[in-house]
């Protein structure tokens, strides 16, 4: 019950060395334009860019760590792991002094209205945007191995404990500008990190690590932005395809990744020259709905937690149509509609304790998408071969869930993810059948990715649930809380204080 946050100024030394900018490391070759000095604490955002942002006082909109230095401190926190991991291997430390390999996951989330609660007044909507990355493996390469051997793997990556923010701004995510604006210096260090090796005193002695940074922790509004496709509503459904939404409603489940960062970028400069002069639809079909320069590489794949919820919001829609059997009619008014959705949260309330809410929300989704939830669902479904759909429907979707939703589905549930395709096909099947009036010719973002793209990234990452953005999801709340309680009031100080603590 102590309080382990203490005011800023009680800061001791201690927990000095724990902050980044303490730990002395050089990089070989030097990175290009970022600079060598190491003992770089907080720095603003807008570093070199504050002729920009007329309206904001600049120094009030962005704090952040320098990216290698923060890597340097996040590593130092994992030096005892490291040293661990090469005994649990039987390894020589002394022999193991380069071949590091470091994969760290990035994520990025806006966030909503993070306004101070303070009495009256206009309400300001105030935005922020938390960068955060996470240490997922180290591994190391033994001089005449092909292989790598793995040292230290985050047990749990999705945990707010091991997010560790980078950047925290004021900004709206979709105030692109000034987005790009503040994590350009971001892109740059980490393009430069990419090309060089750290070398730092781990156990005792120098040793160089290597890096790798997967961008997975996006959801798809912040993947659209970075590669610069069209918003989510656009005729293009998927950021991993080049699927439009038609064709995805007709062909729902065999469809293989094809976008990539490079891609993108060549998309976007035939869709700058129209070099075959075509029309504006000709040349959009061209690039595949890239409008916009593509600014930094994401690792495409399917956010697990957007996945459940915008999966779950579809079932919820599906259960009012079926309320409201409207595989019967065509165009329902909307006062209907109304009713069934009232007889819908009034039933989801009165027999699972579901409060019907705004916004579908990771909990929420959670608790529909079960078969309890069907079963009280078809309650209130008059025909039995509907109900026998929409249980079969629940069925498969609860078979195929482990599998984006697990840490490491090989080791959680390899029957599941031995049988996905084949859940995915019959569900595909359902749908296009049992359920053609939803499924004509449109199809939701995250429902494609989950029935089509599922086997496929797990096939190269392994996982999808751990790559997922959770972790940085659960850090918005502390993000809050720590502004509430433990930051300065001042505009200058807060980002600040907010960022060390949570670094803490």
């Amino acid at each position: 019950g102590r309080q382990i946050f203490q005011p800023l100024h009680t800061l001791r030394n201690a927990e000095k060395e724990l902050l980044p900018g303490f730990h002395q490391f050089e990089w070989q070759p030097a990175l290009k334009n970022v600079s060598s000095s190491w003992d770089v604490g907080i720095i603003d955002g807008l570093s070199g860019w504050t002729t920009f942002v007329e309206d904001v006082p600049a120094d009030t909109i962005s704090r952040r760590f320098r990216y290698d230095v923060a890597l340097v401190s996040a590593l130092k926190d994992l030096e005892e792991d490291i040293m661990e991991g090469l005994r649990e291997r039987g390894l020589d430390d002394s022999i193991c002094t380069s071949g590091f390999t470091v994969v760290v996951k990035e994520s990025c989330d806006g966030m909503g209205d993070v306004s101070e609660k303070h009495g009256n007044g206009p309400a300001v909507p105030e935005k922020a945007v938390r960068f955060s990355f996470t240490v997922m493996s180290i591994s190391i390469r033994i001089e005449g191995e092909d292989d790598g051997i793995t040292i230290f793997q985050e047990p749990k990556p999705n945990s707010e404990l091991s997010c560790r923010p980078l950047c925290l701004m004021f900004v709206d995510e979709s105030d692109h500008e000034t987005l790009t604006a503040i994590l350009g210096p971001v892109v740059a260090e980490r393009k430069a990190m990419m090309e060089s090796r750290l070398i730092i005193s781990v156990g005792g002695l120098l040793r160089s690590f290597r890096f790798f940074f997967r961008g997975t922790g996006y959801d798809e509004k912040m993947v659209r932005e970075m590669e610069g496709l069209e918003a989510s509503g656009s005729t293009y459904v998927c950021t991993l395809c080049d699927s439009t939404r038609a064709e995805a409603s007709q062909n729902m489940v065999l469809h293989s990744i094809t976008r990539s960062h490079d891609e993108n970028l060549e998309r976007y400069e035939i869709w700058r020259k129209n070099p075959f002069s075509e029309s504006a639809d000709e040349l959009r079909d061209r690039v595949k709905g890239v409008s916009a320069k593509p600014f930094m590489e994401t690792l495409p794949t399917l956010d697990a937690l957007h996945c459940d919820i915008g999966n779950a919001t579809e079932f919820y829609k599906i259960f009012q149509d079926e309320i409201g059997e409207v595989y019967q009619r065509s165009n329902p008014s909307r006062e209907e509609r109304r009713r069934w959705r009232s007889t819908l949260d009034k039933q989801l309330r009165n027999k699972l304790k579901l409060k019907p809410v705004m916004r579908m929300n990771g909990n929420y989704a959670r608790r529909l998408m079960t078969l309890e939830a069907v079963e009280v669902v078809c309650e209130l479904v008059p025909s039995e071969e509907r109900r026998q759909a929409l249980q079969r429907l629940m069925e498969l979707y609860v078979q195929m869930k482990p599998v984006w939703r697990s840490t490491c589905p090989s080791r959680d549930c390899p029957d599941q993810l031995c049988q996905y395709s084949y859940n995915s096909q019959q569900f595909a099947d359902l749908l296009s059948t049992t359920f053609k009036y939803r499924y004509d010719g449109k199809i939701t973002n995250y429902l494609h990715k989950t029935l089509a793209h599922v086997p496929e990234i797990v096939e190269r990452d392994g996982s999808i649930g751990a790559w997922a953005s959770e972790g940085n999801e659960s850090g918005n709340k502390l993000f809050r809380r720590f502004r509430k309680m433990n930051a300065r009031q001042s505009k200058t100080f807060e980002l600040e204080d907010v960022l060390k603590h949570h670094w803490l």
